[in-house]
């Protein structure tokens, strides 16, 4: 016979789906921005108004993320099955180009190693973001 004790001092944090977004929007578009002053001759990006399309770009590939990107996946999965999961990065690379053609002269990034190296980034800050944020701050389990 198994003993279930249930702790009533554990308190579950609430979780805000909007200060969530908020980490992640600036986030991006802190990486945006520190991409963009290193690389000025490879990635710019519109300095007016204090970051403001850093922020629209970081906006635009959360969207991009969360519509197309699922289409994107379920349509490259044979390649990606088939480079082992090598080809997923350059979903992203994808992702940033739409963003570029769709903010045109505000948000520009020359060549694919840029794109690359942004995606790279990306996804590195999305789990720092989630195992050093999310997680202690928010409660994300």
């Amino acid at each position: 016979m198994k003993t279930i004790i249930i702790e009533e001092n554990h308190k579950k944090r609430n979780r805000s789906p909007f200060l969530e977004w908020l980490f992640y929007m600036v986030g991006y578009a802190l990486i945006l921005i520190t991409i963009s002053v290193i690389f000025p001759k490879t990635m710019q990006i519109d300095h007016k108004y204090f970051g403001l399309w850093a922020l629209f770009a970081a906006i635009l590939i959360s969207i991009l993320n969360r519509t197309i990107k699922p289409v994107l996946v379920w349509l490259t999965l044979p390649l990606t099955a088939l480079t082992l999961g090598f080809f997923y990065p350059f979903i992203n690379v994808i992702i940033l180009q739409i963003v570029d053609v769709l903010l045109g002269s505000h948000f520009e990034i020359q060549g694919f190693m840029m794109s690359f190296l942004i995606a790279i980034l990306i996804s590195l800050m999305n789990m720092l973001m989630d195992e050093l944020v999310m997680k202690p701050i928010l409660g994300k389990e």
